[in-house]
């Protein structure tokens, strides 16, 4: 474990003040400016896998140049391909001469018309199988991938079957990620209220947008989306799962208790010892692990890590520097 070099100004050392800032309107103002001062070519792409799946996605390269790498982007929880970490990270990545592709999970984004099931957390076939097309499409450049938070999560477990899948991942590199859902869970019942409500309207919202495309299939009450957390994903996964429990579905896409022991590719994880949302003591097992680097800084809250009242990060240029500056 390293130590992170990250160090913000004592007004920006809160952890609540590092994760709202992080997803504030005026960061999304900074994070759109930035986006667009890259010099790149934007396309929305809509990825087709097997049994009718359909995963939507930007895929971004400089516009002069040939790029030297190909980066997949993966959000967390009810984030989407514009969540301003994913515009910031993008134009990093794209000054630094790489592509992007920034991935929607399922339901997330403006792609809930795409598919009739609901997304839930185990669904990684479909992110192995979009990952395994984007390598396909652009097979010239050397691919790795960045997530944070749950995508961070995703980001471990591609690792994780990178090799059974055949997909030539060089990298992977997490932000705040998930290691252990159930005790996630537990840390925002028991913490700021604030997390947990800002989850649940989100996800409500969503819950409700799907209802609305698809009411056949997605009847359900609005006693539902009234629900408390732990509630409303019981209900979820009961009904819209193969688990039979809540703990079994936590379990299925867990990546603690010794599985990134087996990572095959490297993975460079980025965590911050006050983060509000994921537990830190989580990371204590995996630091040790032989393809894990983990470098752990005192401050940055979840996915924040604000440098300064200018509002830029210290995660996006991490990411790059970890997946690019390593040739």
């Amino acid at each position: 474990m390293r130590r992170s070099p990250f160090a913000p100004p004592a007004a920006l050392r809160g952890p609540h003040v590092q994760s709202v800032l992080s997803s504030s309107p005026l960061r999304a103002l900074q994070a759109r400016r930035r986006l667009r001062q890259a010099p790149a070519l934007h396309e929305t792409v809509v990825l087709d896998l097997a049994g009718d799946i359909r995963l939507q996605g930007v895929f971004s390269r400089p516009d002069a140049g040939e790029p030297r790498a190909l980066v997949l982007l993966l959000h967390g929880w009810e984030g989407s391909a514009d969540s301003n970490y994913m515009r910031l990270t993008a134009a990093r990545l794209l000054q630094a001469g790489a592509a992007v592709f920034r991935l929607n999970f399922r339901d997330h984004g403006a792609s809930h018309h795409l598919n009739e099931g609901l997304f839930h957390s185990n669904r990684i076939d479909e992110v192995v199988e979009a990952a395994q097309r984007v390598a396909q499409r652009w097979p010239q450049w050397p691919l790795s991938v960045a997530g944070y938070s749950l995508g961070g999560n995703f980001a471990l477990r591609l690792g994780l079957r990178a090799r059974s899948a055949g997909l030539p991942l060089q990298r992977v590199a997490a932000v705040c990620p998930v290691l252990d859902p159930a005790r996630t869970m537990r840390q925002m019942e028991d913490g700021l209220p604030i997390y947990l409500r800002y989850f649940e309207h989100k996800w409500r919202r969503s819950l409700a947008r799907k209802r609305a495309l698809f009411p056949q299939a997605h009847g359900f009450a609005d006693e539902v989306l009234r629900l408390r957390m732990r509630a409303l994903t019981e209900w979820m996964v009961l009904r819209h799962t193969d688990f039979a429990t809540i703990d079994d579905y936590f379990e299925g896409y867990s990546v603690a208790g010794g599985r990134l022991r087996a990572l095959p590719v490297p993975a460079d994880i980025l965590m911050a010892a006050d983060d509000p949302v994921i537990p830190v003591a989580d990371f204590a097992a995996i630091a040790e692990y032989p393809a894990v680097d983990l470098e752990l800084a005192d401050h940055g809250g979840h996915c924040g890590f604000i440098e300064r009242a200018s509002l830029d990060g210290y995660a996006e240029r991490w990411v790059a520097a970890r997946l690019l500056d390593r040739d």
